[in-house]
C-alpha cells in the first residue's frame, strides 16, 4: 500500500491489484457504516487505487491507514443484481475463436460467473465488472466503433461492462440487455455501484 497526498484534503491509495483495491474499498465502507471511520467526503475506487476526498486530517489518517489489517475481499451480503441478456453480439464469433469454444459456450461460460463491480467510470452508469477467470480476458478491438448501442454487453481485458447509452467504444460486443443502467429519474440513478454483485441471465436468442 502506498498513500499519496492529493492537494490539501485528499489521499490517493495505491494498491498492488484490483483485489486489494476492492478489499480496501469494502473495509472503508464497513468502517464508515459502523461509525469508526474519520470524516471523509468521498471514497472513489478504481482499478488499483482508492481516492479519499475531503479528509479532515489527511496526514494523520495516512499514517493510520498504513497500519490497518484489511481482511480479504468477501462477497457482499446484498442480493445479486440479475441482468437478462441475449448473447447475440457482433463480436461473439471472434470471442468464441479466442476462447476456442463455440458461440453457445461463450454464453454459458459468461453467465455461469458471478461478477463484482470493481469500480465505475467512462460514462455515468458504466461499471467495470470482474469475475471471469483470467484465461478469458480478451483484447479490445483493433478499430473502435464510432457508435455502440445502449445495452451492449461487452468484454475488454479482464472486465465485463454494459454500455449505459450509445457511445463510441472499442470493447468486444457479445450480447445485449434491456436493463436500464442509468436513469436520472431513478434513485439511485445507477443500477450498478462499486462492490455490487451481478449475474447475467441468458434469454433465448
Amino acid at each position: 500500500m502506498r498513500v499519496l497526498p492529493v492537494g490539501d484534503r485528499a489521499l490517493l491509495v495505491e494498491l498492488a491489484d484490483g483485489e486489494e483495491a476492492g478489499a480496501l474499498h469494502a473495509e472503508l465502507l464497513r468502517r464508515r457504516a459502523s461509525g469508526t471511520l474519520p470524516a471523509i467526503r468521498e471514497i472513489v475506487p478504481a482499478a488499483r487505487t482508492v481516492l479519499l476526498d475531503g479528509v479532515e486530517e489527511p496526514g494523520r489518517f495516512a499514517d493510520e491507514l498504513t497500519g490497518w489489517e484489511i481482511p480479504p475481499l468477501h462477497a457482499r451480503v446484498e442480493d445479486v443484481i440479475e441482468v437478462p441478456v441475449r448473447y447475440d453480439g457482433p463480436d461473439l464469433p471472434d470471442v468464441a475463436a479466442l476462447w476456442q469454444v463455440s458461440e453457445e459456450e461463450v454464453g454459458r461460460i459468461h453467465s455461469a460467473a458471478e461478477f463484482r463491480v470493481a469500480f465505475c467510470g467512462f460514462a455515468p452508469g458504466f461499471g467495470y465488472l470482474t469475475g471471469l477467470p483470467q484465461q478469458y480476458a480478451v483484447p479490445r478491438r483493433a478499430t473502435p466503433r464510432t457508435s455502440v448501442p445502449a445495452g451492449a454487453l461487452a468484454l475488454a481485458g479482464p472486465y465485463t461492462g454494459v454500455y449505459p447509452r450509445s457511445s463510441p467504444g472499442g470493447w468486444q460486443l457479445i450480447g445485449t440487455t434491456g436493463r436500464v443502467l442509468w436513469d436520472p429519474a431513478r434513485e439511485p440513478a445507477a443500477l450498478l455501484s462499486p462492490g455490487a454483485r451481478v449475474r447475467f441471465v441468458p434469454e433465448c436468442r
